[in-house]
């Protein structure tokens, strides 16, 4: 790995955002690089200090499940190494990091696809025996894995809000019928496959999230990161059952070891407000977080 990158300084090429993990930057009119770097947020909120490899972690994640789902959506890969549209000096900053990728059209909306009752949706479903809309078996517990996958979305919020999670006839209204059927099925059909894929090296996705553009044909392609912890909840199997039968979350391979900790740090003797700026994280936060997503890229592709 290389030395930690909070945030990445390309001056050869326009800066198009700087969102909460990736620096975009346009390559022309019809591409856009996309460098990951190693900031990670919790609860909406970009952390002071960076998961050294994060960011080379999430590509290599988010190309090892395009080269696996490739056959179910297209994707925003143009095939053109990253280093090649930079400068030499800007190389370090790019390599094994970075995405070189086509310019779409973003669709608004966030595609979450659960397979198990947990975090925000388990919350609802004590409320309302439903998630976003979709109603549920009674007698569910948290963990609990769903009768079938469901599709749940979220409207996509502007930088510094929170994503708000919209119901399907509410997704309908935002895209049309047509689109909002082709994001259901597409996600769910690349959530099943990838569950599968991971289940048999060990490991449970409990719920993820896509993200679709259309291309000037029209043509829905999947694009950003995929299926990386920082977009799916990972739980290990042999953590699971013990977990689920005591009640309590299953141990993960994302950044809840971070979301845990804020939530049982001071701040002026007070709960953190979940508001910038952000406490400081310890070391040994930092150095734990980093081996999980080490793991789950290690166990995924042994």
């Amino acid at each position: 790995m290389t030395s930690a990158l909070h945030a990445s300084s390309l001056t050869s090429l326009p800066l198009l955002a700087r969102g909460k993990v990736r620096d975009n930057y346009a390559v022309g009119n019809d591409r856009i690089l996309m460098v990951a770097s190693d900031r990670l947020s919790a609860f909406d909120v970009i952390m002071g200090e960076p998961i050294p490899g994060k960011g080379e972690l999430l590509t290599q994640m988010t190309l090892f499940w395009f080269g696996k789902l490739g056959h179910v959506c297209p994707n925003h890969l143009t095939g053109l190494a990253p280093e090649s549209v930079v400068t030499a000096a800007e190389v370090p900053q790019v390599a094994g990091r970075s995405m070189l990728v086509r310019r779409l059209k973003p669709i608004p909306v966030e595609a979450v696809v659960r397979g198990y009752l947990a975090g925000s949706g388990w919350t609802e479903y004590q409320e309302s025996q439903s998630v976003c809309g979709v109603k549920l078996p009674a007698g569910l517990r948290n963990a609990s894995k769903l009768p079938e996958p469901i599709f749940t979305a979220a409207a996509k919020a502007a930088a510094g809000e929170h994503d708000e999670n919209i119901s399907y006839p509410q997704v309908v209204e935002m895209v049309g019928p047509e689109l909002a059927a082709k994001i259901r099925d597409t996600s769910i059909a690349l959530y099943r496959e990838a569950a599968a894929i991971a289940l048999a090296k060990g490991m449970i996705i409990a719920d993820t999230k896509f993200e679709f553009g259309l291309d000037e044909g029209g043509q829905m392609v999947l694009m950003d990161e995929v299926l990386t912890p920082d977009s799916s909840r990972y739980w290990p199997v042999e953590g699971y059952d013990a977990a689920f039968r005591s009640g309590v979350n299953p141990p993960s391979y994302d950044k809840q070891f971070v979301r845990d900790w804020l939530e049982q740090v001071r701040v002026d003797g007070k709960p953190w407000n979940k508001k910038p700026p952000a406490p400081q994280l310890p070391q040994e936060v930092i150095a734990k977080t980093a081996a999980k997503y080490r793991e789950a890229l290690q166990r995924l592709t042994a």
